[in-house]
């Protein structure tokens, strides 16, 4: 591992990974999507790390929030400044251990990071699919997930962990294909999104939709509309963090200047953030498929086709054993919400495990590190790994 001491001083990171793709579903077994239209082909971008088992009984499936893809630990070249999103939670020896499962994660259905999205190619067309691409949810990405797991020959998870949006995916797979999934990580989610995270999610949107250049969606050959997407990541990178988290961190400090410009520069160090923050996302993320996945995280309602007790009739036919997991300072996702969640599982009798951890960074406490949720999931998962093969501890 030596020559990957320049990234992780540790020893401990994965090292070079590699993207994988995937073509499914090709004609006539397109994929039905939950509005009924059906689509395919569909490639799937996709990472793996560890090694699968002789029994395959150590998959685990780790599932993205809005603006992350596949490329969840490690490098893919010597050169990359960064590692994967997930680098602190999955590697040898972390919480998510690579010597021990075989972790799997895929850019989601709608994506732009290899996955079949807005920005893939028509092919009744030849051209981007822009707006022409079918509206999903929450669980069509599921259905794709689960293409790909048959694609690999894996018919049972040890667990599905997840964050965010990504958190929506675990529940959707417990609820959906419940006899695959042995245990689930919903990390700082919710069953359903408030008129709060819809109203955000929805500036986001017109913020993209009012830039001269996204032409209705079809800005692929033209100018793309960096300025309306750029604005959408400020306003949902003000909700992934929290009073506190800003307060220290930036305060009403002023960016390299003594005294107020009194002009529209940006005189606070928080503003200059802001626009950092956009400008780099627009180098990397589609602006339709801001719009495709965010609407997707609006329409989530795990309890959608029940009326009263919504929640706890669409778990009755989950079986998996759970560890749900909130934050002090998440208030896109507040912890009620949670608590809500493990009330409704614990009314089916499910064997559910509760946290909330006191973070003062907001929303994105999950992706950043913090020794006691790396202490709940690892030991969460050798638990049920242990006992689901039938060893005991040493």
């Amino acid at each position: 591992m030596s020559e990957y001491t320049k990234h992780d001083t540790s020893g401990n990171s994965v090292g070079l990974v590699e993207k994988k793709f995937v073509t499914l579903a090709d004609s006539p077994n397109e994929i039905v999507l939950d509005s009924g239209t059906r689509l395919g082909p569909i490639t799937l971008a996709y990472e793996t790390l560890g090694q699968l088992n002789s029994d395959r009984s150590n998959a685990i499936l780790i599932t993205h929030a809005l603006s992350g893809d596949s490329h969840m630990a490690g490098y893919y070249t010597q050169e990359d400044s960064k590692p994967g999103w997930w680098e602190i939670m999955i590697g040898p020896g972390k919480a998510i251990d690579t010597d021990q499962y075989f972790v799997i994660c895929s850019n989601v259905l709608g994506g732009c990071m290899g996955s079949t999205g807005p920005s893939s190619i028509n092919p009744a067309t030849g051209r981007q699919f822009g707006l022409d691409f079918p509206l999903i949810t929450i669980g069509d990405m599921v259905k794709a997930q689960k293409l790909l797991l048959d694609h690999l020959g894996i018919n049972q998870l040890l667990s599905v962990i997840g964050g965010s949006i990504g958190g929506m995916q675990v529940l959707e797979w417990s609820v959906r294909y419940p006899e695959m999934v042995a245990s689930a990580i919903p990390l700082a989610t919710t069953t359903r999104h408030s008129a709060l995270a819809i109203a955000f999610n929805e500036i986001g949107r017109q913020a993209i939709m009012a830039d001269p250049n996204w032409a209705g969606g079809h800005y692929y050959q033209g100018k793309f509309p960096d300025t309306g997407l750029a604005v959408a990541r400020m306003v949902g990178h003000v909700t992934y963090l929290s009073d506190e988290a800003m307060r220290i961190k930036f305060g009403r400090r002023l960016q390299n200047k003594k005294d107020l410009s009194f002009n529209f520069d940006g005189d606070f160090q928080i503003e200059s953030y802001l626009r950092y923050q956009g400008n780099k996302f627009v180098r990397r993320f589609d602006a339709n498929s801001f719009l495709y996945i965010s609407k997707a995280g609006d329409y989530f309602d795990l309890g959608s086709k029940f009326g009263d007790d919504s929640d706890v009739l669409a778990l009755a036919s989950a079986t998996a054993r759970f560890l749900v997991v909130s934050f002090t300072s998440d208030w896109l996702y507040p912890t009620y919400q949670s608590k809500a969640l493990v009330k409704a599982m614990k009314k089916n009798g499910l064997d559910v495990s509760f946290c909330e951890i006191k973070a003062d960074c907001g929303h994105d406490a999950f992706l950043l590190p913090n020794p006691r949720l790396s202490s709940l999931v690892g030991k969460f998962l050798e638990r049920i790994y242990r006992e689901r093969s039938g060893r005991h501890a040493l």
